[in-house]
Order: C-alpha cells, then structure tokens, then sequence
C-alpha cells in the first residue's frame, strides 16, 4: 500500500483525543512491553518505572484501559494538578491546547488539542469532555463531541501511609468505542502507552 490514512486515538491528559496519523510505506507494530491484555480486571502489571497497564476485551471493537501510579504527595496535591485543566499544557507531552469552554448547565467543559511528530507520522487532535469532580477521590469524564464513537473514564485518587506523611494512589481508567476506519489493534497499543507517559509526567509534576 503506498499510502496509509489511519485514525488513531491518542490520551493526553483527562481527555482523550482523537489523532490523525497518516504514513507511507510503514508498518506500525502493535506489541509493546509491558503492558497486560487480560479480561481479570485486577490483573495489572507494574513496568519499572512504578505504572501498571491493563487492556481489557470489552466487545470487538471496545477496550478498557487501567493505568496506576503511586504518587510521594497527598492526595489535595495531586487534585490540585489535575483540577488545573488549564495548565496541563506545562506538562503533559504533546498537549498544545486546554481551554475550560462555557457548559450550557454550569458544568465543567473542557476543549483539548494535542499534536505530535514522530518520524514520518503526524498527530494532531481535538477532542470536548464534559467532567464531574468528586472531591478529593474522583474526577468523570465522557466526551461530547469527538471523532469516536464513544469515550469515557475517570480518575480515582486513595492516600496511603508513608513513613513521613501520606501519598496518593492514582488510578486512571478510560473505555472507549472507536469507528469502524480505526484499527483497534493499533489504538488499544498508543493508548496503553500515551496513559503510563501522562501519569509519569503528573507524578514529576507533583514532586515539584
């Protein structure tokens, strides 16, 4: 094939946003170490950088994917962070745009744009998630308007004891339902590793 139009998903943050990748001549692999594909929703595995990834199997062409770090900082810090939607665009990798957007009910409503080089291909994406905040241990999320079939997920935050005050347990798990002309095999593979880069670049930012 000499040209390869893909559609392909790409997790930037709370949001996920939807990638156009175009490539010529180039094969993508779909495997990457690490990460776990198993329908037992406790089964996780750590990589040694301290994140663990599943992929589930939720029907053909719908996945779950659970990211989880364990973070040196309190839970109200690690809130503090994500609650910034603003200034995610400091710190997270390829996030070029986070603007919060008027909500016609009053809600949280945030718009996304994220864009990516990489060798021959090129990323870019927008995404609108509607959120719900839970303080201090939850944050909701679900899409509505977006170049997907359907997007949805939440971040859980749980303190645990450290020998000198308290640290968080973060938990990131997004489902999503992508169309037809997205290769899912390849999708489930940059989601996997786009969410343990995001959660690596929140626990750097917390230890500021």
């Amino acid at each position: 094939m000499d040209e390869l139009s893909i559609t392909i998903l790409k997790v930037l943050r709370l949001p996920i946003l939807v990638l156009q990748v175009t490539t010529q001549n180039h094969t993508l692999g779909l495997d990457s170490p690490n990460i776990i594909r198993s329908k037992d929703k406790n089964a996780l595995e750590q990589n040694s950088d301290g994140v663990s990834i599943q992929v589930e199997k939720l029907s053909d062409r719908q996945r779950q994917i659970t990211a989880q770090v364990q973070i040196h900082q309190p839970v109200q810090k690690v809130w503090k962070i994500l609650t910034d939607y603003e200034s995610l665009v400091e710190f997270i990798p390829n996030l070029t745009k986070s603007s919060l957007i008027e909500h016609p009910e009053g809600g949280i409503r945030l718009e996304q744009i994220g864009s990516q080089c990489l060798l021959n291909f090129k990323f870019c994406a927008r995404v609108v998630l509607d959120l719900e905040e839970i303080f201090p241990k939850l944050i909701k999320f679900a899409m509505v308007e977006g170049d997907f079939k359907g997007f949805s997920g939440f971040w859980r935050l749980e303190p645990y004891k450290l020998e000198t005050g308290e640290g968080t347990d973060l938990c990131y798990t997004i489902r999503v339902w992508p169309k037809l002309t997205m290769p899912i095999g390849i999708i489930e593979n940059r989601l996997a590793n786009d969410l343990r880069s995001n959660l690596l670049a929140i626990r750097q930012r917390a230890s500021w």
